[in-house]
């Protein structure tokens, strides 16, 4: 079943002038489409045009032109729609400390027209794991917690995409789970996600499909699995019973990383030469193979690929 795309952007451009002679060009030509029910990851060094992607959809940063449909709407001629149907999650923290986190979820929720009877702020709280802290301060709650808070803000008006802008940054591993856990949940209940984020080993494990921005252009949009895929260098590690008698010419595309006693360090290219064969010229030279580790690469590999200017 081919899913519809929640999220339409075609040659979307910000300009941002400095003066009359020099400007910014925050945002090029973009063009990306966003699928109903995908974790979509938007990635890029700090300067690459995120935050003001986002900016523009959250309605805080106008554009110079291109065309945005969120949901259906129009960015141009329906902005209030567009606004309700997006929950912007932002990198600050920023709480009143003098409300307790139901309060914050009312007072939310009246801002966006939810009217008392539609409001589902206990649930929303359970979601986000603080009933128990529902009526306690804002300010007495602990970082992790003031991060949950600002998901259940993004939440009150029901919106079908949620947007996470750099979610983890600056927040422990454990804590980091919890909130990992937190999206995989609104993810299964039908939520769109669309998150940015500097932590590579995080997109890769979250996100259906990667958008990578350089320079305010993108340069790459694909799903993880074939981004991981362009990866061709392989490295291996074998622990050997003796030296290695190897050089860079054995076989083609083989790079010696590191030769020693019992460890042979190496890489070499997917497309030209299988482990098998590197296993088979080992054991030609009556090498014992006592344990293989190998590294596919990750997403950090590409990422440094596509962004080196």
């Amino acid at each position: 079943m081919n899913k519809k795309n929640v999220l339409n952007v075609k040659n979307l451009n910000k300009v941002y002038s400095k003066n009359t002679t020099s400007s910014l060009h925050a945002l090029k030509n973009l063009n990306l489409e966003v699928k109903q029910g995908e974790i979509f990851g938007l990635l890029g060094p700090n300067g690459a045009g995120k935050s003001t992607f986002i900016n523009i959809l959250g309605g805080t940063v106008i554009k110079t032109d291109g065309e945005v449909d969120v949901w259906g709407f129009n960015l141009d001629k329906n902005p209030r729609q567009v606004r309700a149907s997006i929950g912007i999650v932002p990198q600050e923290i920023n709480v009143d400390p003098f409300f307790s986190p139901k309060k914050l979820l009312d007072l939310q929720a009246g801002l966006y027209g939810v009217k008392k009877k539609d409001r589902i702020t206990d649930s929303i709280l359970k979601l986000v794991s603080l009933e128990k802290q529902a009526n306690s301060y804002s300010r007495s709650l602990s970082g992790g917690m003031k991060r949950r808070l600002l998901v259940a803000k993004a939440m009150v008006h029901q919106p079908p995409i949620i947007i996470l802008d750099e979610p983890t940054a600056g927040v422990d591993v454990g804590l980091r789970q919890t909130l990992w856990e937190n999206v995989r949940l609104l993810n299964n209940q039908g939520v769109t996600i669309i998150l940015t984020t500097h932590y590579l080993e995080e997109a890769e494990k979250m996100c259906d499909r990667i958008g990578i921005l350089n320079h305010g252009a993108l340069v790459a949009l694909d799903t993880t699995k074939n981004l991981l895929k362009k990866i061709q260098t392989k490295k291996v590690n074998f622990t050997t019973d003796k030296k290695v008698n190897i050089n860079n010419d054995s076989l083609e595309s083989l790079k010696i990383i590191s030769n020693k006693e019992n460890q042979l360090n190496i890489s070499y290219e997917k497309s030209k030469i299988n482990i098998e064969d590197i296993i088979s010229y080992l054991k030609e030279q009556n090498v014992i193979i006592v344990d293989i580790s190998t590294d596919d690469g990750d997403l950090e590999d590409v990422f440094l690929r596509l962004t080196k200017s």
